[in-house]
């Protein structure tokens, strides 16, 4: 493995790192009933794993519409992974939206609990390729 392979690994096994991390706080702020916080704990969950696929691709964008754009050309349309992870990262960036920038948008206890559902198979998914494509197994 080249030098610059062995980087980008390191770079996509932290940016998996900081996926799971995002996703343990959707997963407390659930716990408090602060289910707002915890739709956008779980989108940057969603987001770091997407990322983390694009760095093993050497793939970057600090836009979040640059990264669902890269994960969609790079991943869905090739086929690696199935379009319903393009629709899970794209839905999850909306309610993200609405959590964050809306006053009066409401999220109920099951909005939360569907969207970490959502962002556990996103990652799992992730960690599956991720392994795959680097040759080894993720944390």
């Amino acid at each position: 493995m080249s030098d610059e392979e062995q980087e980008r690994k390191a770079l996509s096994l932290a940016r998996l790192k900081r996926s799971k991390q995002h996703l343990k706080s959707a997963r407390d702020l659930l716990r408090n009933d602060d289910f707002a916080d915890s739709v956008s704990r779980s989108y940057y969950a969603i987001f770091q794993a997407a990322r983390a696929l694009l760095a093993l691709e050497g793939t970057e964008s600090r836009k979040h519409s640059g990264v669902i754009s890269l994960f969609n050309r790079h991943f869905v349309k090739t086929g690696k992974v199935g379009k319903r992870l393009g629709v899970i990262l794209k839905d999850a960036k909306r309610s993200r939206e609405m959590a964050d920038y809306t006053e009066l948008a409401e999220f109920s206890r099951e909005d939360a609990e569907a969207q970490i559902a959502d962002a556990e198979a996103f990652i799992r998914e992730v960690e599956t390729l991720i392994a795959k494509e680097s040759g080894s197994e993720t944390e």
